[in-house]
């Protein structure tokens, strides 16, 4: 059964990984900013399912595309720092 909303938190459960909103701040702030030549599929932080996902579902433009998208504009973006 498919998820109707799905968000940053929906996305790291289906990719396996802890999916609170401080777990994927910290991911998030961990491994940003990817060099902006870097297609988020490509960082080498992914094992081979998560890359074969993002491909799949970034190609067949799925309900997930708008979500990995979000999440890969946060990795790009260089973090702030307070």
């Amino acid at each position: 059964m498919e998820l109707p909303n799905k968000d940053l938190g929906t996305l790291f459960e289906q990719l396996g990984m802890p999916s609170d909103p401080a777990s994927i701040d910290a991911f998030i702030a961990s491994h940003a900013p990817l060099p902006e030549h870097m297609k988020l599929a490509e960082a080498p932080f992914w094992n081979e399912s998560q890359r074969t996902f993002f491909e799949q579902e970034w190609i067949e433009d799925a309900d997930w595309a708008p979500i990995i998208d979000e999440l890969n504009v946060r990795l790009h973006e260089t973090p702030h720092t307070a």
